[in-house]
């Protein structure tokens, strides 16, 4: 055992040779980690105490699971000004929006798998993104609610925005 002492810290110093360097980006990881740590001891949390972000949250949620009438508009690509587009239910739903989860984790064993796509209800697959927007309009002729695409960037209020209009 006394032969075998002085021989340790050479093994350690030799492993230590083997070892790969880090990464820069190992490198950046672990002194952003220091400089994270730093700043949370120094600094902390916020003193939030009123939640105020989280209420607003909260009630935007539920003012959007209401059956709200809305005013929708797209702004004119050529004069930046609103143009009306009509009465509407609700705030509109991005094209990309899923019914359904757009994938699921296909688990092959030994800790491995993929994640496959999944198609929605109509059997069709959803684009990851996508510029359109769906609204629910009113139809000025039969007074019933209908959906409407839409391409160009949609603003959509709970009341008319007269003053932003287009002028003729």
């Amino acid at each position: 055992m006394r032969k075998i002492l002085p021989i340790l810290p050479m093994l350690f110093m030799c492993a230590a040779c083997d070892a790969p360097a880090q990464s820069a980006e190992q490198q950046q990881k672990a002194q952003t980690k220091q400089l994270q740590d730093e700043a949370q001891r120094q600094i902390g949390m916020p003193a939030i105490v009123n939640f105020q972000e989280r209420r607003m949250m909260k009630d935007l949620y539920e003012k959007r699971d209401s059956n709200i009438s809305t005013q929708a508009y797209i702004i004119s690509p050529m004069r930046g000004c609103l143009v009306y587009l009509g009465q509407a239910v609700g705030y509109g739903l991005p094209y990309a929006t899923q019914f359904t989860n757009p994938s699921k984790f296909e688990y092959l064993g030994n800790y491995s798998g993929y994640n496959i796509a999944q198609p929605e209800p109509n059997g069709l697959y959803m684009p990851e993104s996508a510029q359109g927007t769906w609204i629910m309009l009113l139809n000025p002729n039969t007074n019933q609610v209908e959906p409407v695409y839409i391409e160009p960037e949609v603003v959509v209020s709970p009341f008319r925005l007269i003053n932003q209009e287009c002028k003729n």
